[in-house]
C-alpha cells in the first residue's frame, strides 16, 4: 500500500487593521479549500505568508521585523498587505530592499496573487475532499462575531494618509454579495456583524448605486438600504429567543446622507453605535487635512442624531499636533469635545507617514507637543467617559458574552466594539458561554468600563458554542482555530 502523501503545510502572520484581517481570512479559506494545512509553528511550514500593515512608522517596523523573524525561522516567506503597495523613493519596494529574501511581494487585497505565489512555490495539493471547509469560511475572529467588509479603497486625498495609494480608489461589493456572505455567518451563528470599509458612507457610490438582487428582491448599492437589509436579517435570525444578530457600522465619514441611518438605529434594526472619524474641530486644520465639514456642522450632526435616537453611541478619533496646529486650534478641539460629548474617543499623536501630503506642510509641531496635546485630549475625555458611564449605573443593559470563566464573565454592550471600547465585567456570570446574550443590571462604572450582575439569561440558554479567546492582530495560525 503506497504511502499516504504529506499535506504541505503554510505558517501565517497577520497584522494589521479588521480589513486586512478579513484579507487574512479569505486567503486562508482558500488555502483551506484546496488542501494545504495550516502550520501552528514556522518549524512544521513549508512556506510562511505574512500579511502587514503599512500606515504608519511603528505598523512598518513591526511588519518589517515579523518579516524578518519569518525568514530566520522558516527562509520561505511570501509577504502580501498595504507594506507590498509602498515604495522608497528611488521607486523601489520597501520590503524587496529591506529583505531581498522573500519569495513575493503582494499589494493588498490580493487573493489571487498570493495563492499564484504559493502554487509556485508549494504546489497545490490534490484532494477531492479538500473544499469541505466551513460555509463562512476561514475567520480568525471569536465564532460569535464577524467583521463583514462592504468595500476596498477610497476616493478621498486626506493630506495625513496613504491608504489610497496603498489600497486604490473606492471598489464597492455588490449588495447582493455582502448580504449572501452575511446570511452565511449568521447561519454559522456568528451573533454580531461589523461593518468595516475605508469608508462605509461611500458605499456604492462607484457602482452608481446600481441595483442588485438578494433573495429574489432588488436592493441598491448603497448604504441605507445595505444597513436596512443587514438589520432585516438580523432580525429574522432571531427565532424564539428573540435575539436578533447585532449589526454595528465602524469607519462613517460625516456626511449628509448618514443622517438617514439614524432612524434604523432609533427603531432598533442595528445598532445605536456610529464609529465617526471626525479627526479634527478646528475649520482650518480641517481644510489641511481635506476632511469633510467642519466642527460647527458636526455638533449641529450629533444634536440631531441624539434628537432622533437619544441612546446612540458615537466614536470618534483625532489626531493632535497636526502640522501648523496651534494651541488656540488644539483648544478648538477640546472645546469641541466638551460640547459634543463623544461617549468613545481615541486621539494619535500626528505620525509623519512617509508619502503623506501633510508633509509637505509648515510649522510641524514638536514632538514632545504633539505628544503632551494628544495626553491632554485623552485627560478630557477620560472625565467626560466616566460621567457618561455613570449614567448607566442601575440601568439593565443587554449584553453579548465574549469569555466567561470560574471568576465570571466579560461581555460587551451596544456601546462597546470588540478591541476598542470598554467591556462589561459580569461578577456573577460564570454560568454564561461565549457567544451568549445576557440581561444584566450595572453596578458601578470607571472611565471606561461597567461591572454588572446578571438578571436573567437570554438567548440560546445552553446551546451557545464557547469561543476562543480574541485573536491578536499578529498570530501564527494554529489548527484547531480554524476547524471550526
Amino acid at each position: 500500500m503506497p504511502a499516504a502523501k504529506r499535506v504541505p503545510q503554510v505558517g501565517f502572520v497577520s497584522l494589521g487593521c479588521p480589513k486586512a484581517l478579513v484579507d487574512s481570512e479569505r486567503i486562508l479559506t482558500r488555502l483551506r479549500a484546496e488542501g494545504y494545512a495550516i502550520s501552528p509553528s514556522y518549524e512544521g511550514a513549508d512556506l510562511v505568508v505574512v500579511n502587514t500593515c503599512g500606515f504608519i512608522d511603528a505598523a512598518v517596523e513591526e511588519s518589517l521585523g515579523a518579516i524578518g523573524e519569518a525568514l530566520r525561522e522558516n527562509g520561505r516567506v511570501i509577504v502580501t498587505g498595504c507594506l507590498g503597495a509602498r515604495k522608497d523613493t528611488d521607486g523601489g519596494g520597501v520590503i524587496r530592499r529591506t529583505h531581498p529574501g522573500v519569495l513575493a511581494v503582494t499589494g493588498p487585497h490580493a487573493l489571487q496573487e498570493v495563492m499564484s505565489a504559493v502554487h509556485a512555490y508549494l504546489p497545490k495539493p490534490h484532494d477531492p475532499f479538500a473544499d469541505l471547509v466551513p460555509a463562512q469560511g476561514i475567520k480568525l475572529t471569536p465564532r460569535h462575531y464577524a467583521y463583514l467588509k462592504i468595500s476596498e479603497g477610497c476616493n478621498h486625498h486626506c493630506s495625513f494618509c496613504i491608504i489610497p495609494s496603498l489600497r486604490g480608489r473606492l471598489a464597492s461589493r455588490p449588495a447582493g454579495e455582502v448580504m449572501r456572505e452575511a446570511e452565511g455567518l449568521v447561519q454559522a451563528g456568528v451573533k454580531e456583524l461589523l461593518v468595516i470599509s475605508q469608508d462605509t458612507s461611500a458605499y456604492g457610490a462607484d457602482l452608481r448605486y446600481r441595483t442588485d438582487f438578494w433573495g429574489g428582491r432588488p436592493l441598491k448599492t448603497r448604504m441605507r438600504e445595505l444597513v436596512a437589509a443587514l438589520g432585516e436579517l438580523g432580525r429574522s435570525a432571531a427565532g424564539q429567543e428573540g435575539d436578533a444578530v447585532w449589526v454595528r457600522l465602524h469607519y462613517v465619514y460625516p456626511y449628509a446622507h448618514v443622517d438617514d441611518v439614524i432612524p434604523l438605529m432609533a427603531q432598533g434594526l442595528i445598532l445605536p453605535y456610529l464609529d465617526v472619524p471626525f479627526q479634527h474641530a478646528s475649520p482650518r486644520i480641517l481644510r489641511l487635512m481635506k476632511r469633510p465639514a467642519s466642527g460647527e456642522d458636526n455638533l449641529a450632526r450629533i444634536r440631531a442624531w441624539r434628537a432622533i435616537c437619544p441612546d446612540i453611541t458615537i466614536r470618534s478619533t483625532f489626531i493632535a499636533g497636526f502640522p501648523g496646529e496651534t494651541e488656540g486650534e488644539f483648544r478648538e478641539l477640546l472645546d469641541f469635545l466638551e460640547e459634543a460629548q463623544l461617549d468613545r474617543v481615541g486621539c494619535f499623536a500626528y505620525s509623519p507617514v512617509e508619502g503623506a501630503a501633510a508633509n509637505a506642510l509648515p510649522r510641524h509641531v514638536p514632538d514632545a507637543a504633539r505628544e503632551e496635546r494628544r495626553a491632554r485630549l485623552m485627560q478630557l475625555q477620560e472625565k467626560i467617559s466616566a460621567r457618561r458611564l455613570r449614567r448607566r449605573v442601575g440601568k439593565t443593559l443587554r449584553v453579548l458574552v465574549d469569555e466567561a470563566g470560574p471568576e465570571g464573565a466579560v461581555a460587551r454592550s451596544a456601546a462597546d466594539a470588540p478591541e476598542i471600547d470598554g467591556v462589561v465585567h459580569i461578577e456573577d456570570g460564570a454560568h454564561l458561554k461565549a457567544g451568549e446574550f445576557a440581561q444584566v443590571e450595572v453596578m458601578r462604572s470607571d472611565a471606561h468600563d461597567l461591572w454588572a450582575r446578571c438578571e436573567v439569561p437570554c438567548g440560546a440558554r445552553g446551546g451557545a458554542r464557547s469561543a476562543e479567546p480574541d485573536a491578536p492582530r499578529r498570530l501564527k495560525i494554529k489548527e484547531s482555530e480554524i476547524s471550526r
